[in-house]
């Protein structure tokens, strides 16, 4: 394993690390503990020590599970985990201080820790980025001990530059794959320049990179790559990065044609998003242990190349930019 630092926070961490959406199981199947304790485990014994949750994941179980590993473990493993999701309705009004106060804590009290290593504002809408009053709450609660560090979980570019405007924050999480290019332009220099970490999150755009899909593959009912592909539920962007389904089936043949040898691409296109020096660390999920095994791999894949990179582009350029490159 490979480390990288996470922007000002100051912490090392895994340039693979893990995200937790799914860590209890495949979408739409009942949480397991068995199996999150399976694949958290597995993580820490990978060289993972970085971790990243949220208090609406299997309404709190995953923050139970992450909280769980942390106290169990002699390592240090570095705790992430997001708030204001769980606002109803989830809009600008409903964003207060002392809301925000009580999800932190409610983490806290979820994972049973004293503090938090990060807390991530979960893709607030955009108007909340202009409102200092929410991002001073989160320096109260710094000098409490409740958290070290700030950061912001964005859904746009203009999200992303918005925040850097505010000192406390530490890192951006954001949607960046070989479908999701826009962020290199300016955001990526923007962050190095303010010293702000960024986490890369969806790097397999729902698992469309991975090459194993096909038209005939289906999905639950209650997978959101079923009920969110036009934004049913939230923004559509978390769900195959916001691309077309057959756009992004005819895009990945393309991908496997430049990378012949992997039956897998999943290694291969996190290996591309580790390819730029701007990343912190990439976190995809897994729902299963051998998920966890094929993400691991990418971390001993040699660089790619100057051809093998702008065969990517050109894929990008000519399928994917058109449909979604102004949109997030």
């Amino acid at each position: 394993m490979h480390y990288r630092k996470l922007g000002k926070t100051g912490f090392e961490v895994s340039e693979i690390s893990l995200g937790t959406w799914q860590v209890g199981g495949k979408w739409g199947d009942p949480f397991s503990h068995e199996t999150a304790d399976a694949i958290l485990n597995k993580a820490v014994d990978s060289g993972i020590n970085f971790i990243d949750t949220a208090d609406v994941y299997g309404d709190g179980e995953s923050e139970k599970a992450v909280g769980r590993l942390v106290r169990s473990r002699s390592e240090r493993v570095y705790v992430a985990t997001k708030c204001g999701r769980q606002l109803q309705p989830h809009v600008n009004e409903a964003y207060q201080p002392e809301a925000l106060r009580k999800f932190v804590e409610a983490s806290l009290r979820n994972m049973q820790l004293e503090t938090l290593d990060l807390i991530q504002l979960h893709c607030p809408p955009t108007e909340v980025y202009y409102r200092p009053e929410i991002f001073e709450v989160f320096d109260r609660l710094k000098d409490e001990g409740k958290i070290l560090n700030l950061g912001v979980s964005v859904e746009k570019v203009e999200e992303g530059l918005k925040a850097l405007n505010f000192s406390n924050v530490t890192t951006i999480q954001l949607i960046f794959n070989m479908f999701r290019q826009r962020p290199t332009e300016l955001l990526f220099s923007e962050a190095k320049r303010h010293d702000v970490g960024l986490i890369v999150r969806v790097p397999l755009a729902s698992g469309l990179l991975t090459g194993k899909f096909s038209r005939e593959t289906t999905f639950s009912p209650d997978d959101h790559r079923q009920f969110n592909r036009h934004g049913e539920a939230f923004d559509k962007g978390e769900t195959f990065s916001g691309v077309d389904y057959e756009t992004g089936l005819a895009a990945v043949e393309e991908l496997k044609k430049v990378f012949p040898d992997q039956p897998n691409l999943a290694p291969i296109a996190l290996r591309w998003v580790l390819m730029f020096d701007e990343v912190s660390c990439v976190i995809p999920g897994a729902s299963k242990p051998s998920q966890l095994e094929s993400n691991l791999s990418a971390a001993e894949l040699p660089a790619l190349s100057g051809e093998q990179m702008d065969a990517v582009r050109s894929i990008y350029e000519q399928r994917i930019k058109p449909l979604v490159h102004n949109l997030w």
